[in-house]
């Protein structure tokens, strides 16, 4: 079975664009990015010229021989045997983070042979690219792509339901047949999360003792990158890192804290680490705000800050916790269940919202699970697990900044309602996650019950 990825519209759009420049798709190893390459060029081209610098060194020796697109061209055209042409020939330089030569060489493609389409990809790119002095900055365009999302896995499980939700015009209760199917495929997605590999096993119901080995074969990969990609001297504190992120979550404020890698741990020696995780695109970010101004990253407290895995279904996996356990009401699951929830947030909110979210904290008291921005407005959301909707800290949010709107993402029904000092508040069932900015526009533009 094959997952349709909605990054394919964004491709759409760098085709046909003036002012195209060659293309990186930035993004963790094992998300797609191979297959969503050859399956936008066997769509939209009349050939794919397809080259591996990771398989091929001969190759890279050629990139380090000229810099020349049009010498290039003529040496890339022995290794293929599809012909090369202008608009015509998708050409995918994948792996590139082991040619830092044909990286460089995007620079003269755009300057001397812009007619020329090139989409290039690799594992750990985004750590290449922070470590790579002849970088091609402003010859490039970028994308970043992400998992799969719950938005695509629902379109591949029950399009019908996917097409319901997406073409929406108010915000009114679901259908019971919609809403059953929806929280069906939320619950299996949680379950596989989004790595392709682990979220067709599930969509094809090989059954979860296969889920579970696909994603732990993509833990031991990366576990196996951490040692070889990574400088010798770094490598025991990212492995210590990325091993203590699921005692990091289970925390009730999810603060991340040095010593909980290890006793006496200090934040500069351990920087690196996280920022090699983060470039790696494999954990995000996300810093404390001590108000709610604009632009969100100015209020950054750079002391304070959470990390979530790229993938809910990882994090599962790597806290060792069976696949049942989001079926369990046992007490000693409860915060560690509103990690997950939080995790499968974050990892859908991303594809669908601008820059990275912030959380917030008042005095120790409160404290709101993320803060985006759309537009120029600043709005809270509050992530609950289950169906309760009691939000204290959001109240408390509310009472001080006075937001003209809120979101609460829980296990309830769709609906608006507003406080008494006028806050719309949109209450969207987590799955909804992915339309929140649809459903942001539409909450606009309605008088609240």
């Amino acid at each position: 079975m094959d997952i349709e990825r909605e990054i394919e519209k964004d491709l759409i759009k760098w085709k046909n664009s003036d002012s195209r420049r060659p293309l990186l798709i930035q993004g963790a190893r094992q998300i797609g990015k191979t297959w969503v390459m050859k399956r936008f060029g066997e769509k939209y081209y009349e050939h794919v010229a397809y080259f591996n610098f990771d398989s091929n060194d001969e190759l890279s020796d050629e990139f380090k021989r000229t810099k020349q697109p049009n010498r290039l061209l003529e040496i890339l055209s022995l290794y293929t045997p599809v012909p090369i042409k202008p608009g015509k020939t998708l050409i995918i330089f994948d792996e590139i983070q082991e040619c830092p030569e044909a990286l460089n060489s995007l620079k003269y493609f755009c300057e001397d042979a812009p007619e020329y389409h090139i989409i290039s990809a690799g594992s750990l790119l985004g750590v290449a690219i922070h470590h790579h002095k002849g970088f091609p900055v402003g010859k490039v365009d970028f994308i970043r792509m992400y998992p799969v999302s719950f938005r695509e896995f629902l379109n591949a499980m029950y399009p019908e339901v996917y097409a319901y939700i997406d073409n929406m015009e108010k915000i009114d209760l679901f259908p019971v047949i919609i809403e059953g199917k929806m929280w069906e495929a939320y619950r299996k997605y949680q379950i596989c999360g989004g790595m392709p590999k682990a979220a067709v096993a599930s969509l094809e119901n090989s059954g979860l003792d296969r889920v579970k080995y696909e994603q732990r074969e993509i833990l031991t990969s990366y576990y196996l990158d951490f040692s070889k990609h990574a400088p010798t001297n770094a490598f025991p504190k990212i492995a210590a890192v990325w091993q203590s992120l699921p005692s990091q979550l289970s925390k009730e404020n999810r603060k991340f804290i040095y010593k909980v890698v290890k006793e006496g741990a200090r934040a500069r020696e351990y920087e690196d680490a996280l920022s090699w995780l983060r470039e790696a695109a494999l954990i995000y970010q996300i810093f404390c705000v001590n108000r709610p101004g604009l632009p969100l990253s100015a209020y950054d407290d750079l002391g304070a800050f959470k990390i979530y895995l790229l993938d809910i279904g990882l994090l599962r996996e790597l806290a060792n916790l069976p696949p049942e356990i989001f079926n369990s009401d046992s007490t000693s699951f409860i915060e560690f269940k509103g990690a997950l929830a939080e995790n499968t947030v974050l990892e859908n909110l991303l594809p669908v919202i601008d820059g990275m979210p912030r959380y917030w904290v008042s005095s120790g008291t409160a404290e709101v699970d993320f803060i985006i921005q759309d537009g120029l407005e600043i709005i809270p959301v509050e992530v609950k697990s289950a169906k309760n909707i009691a939000s204290k800290s959001l109240g408390v949010y509310i009472g001080k900044y006075r937001p003209k709107m809120a979101v609460v993402l829980s296990g309830k029904e769709l609906s608006v309602k507003a406080d008494k000092d006028g806050t719309k508040i949109l209450y969207l069932p987590l799955p909804l996650v992915g339309w929140l900015p649809r459903y942001l526009k539409l909450t606009d533009f309605m008088d609240p019950a």
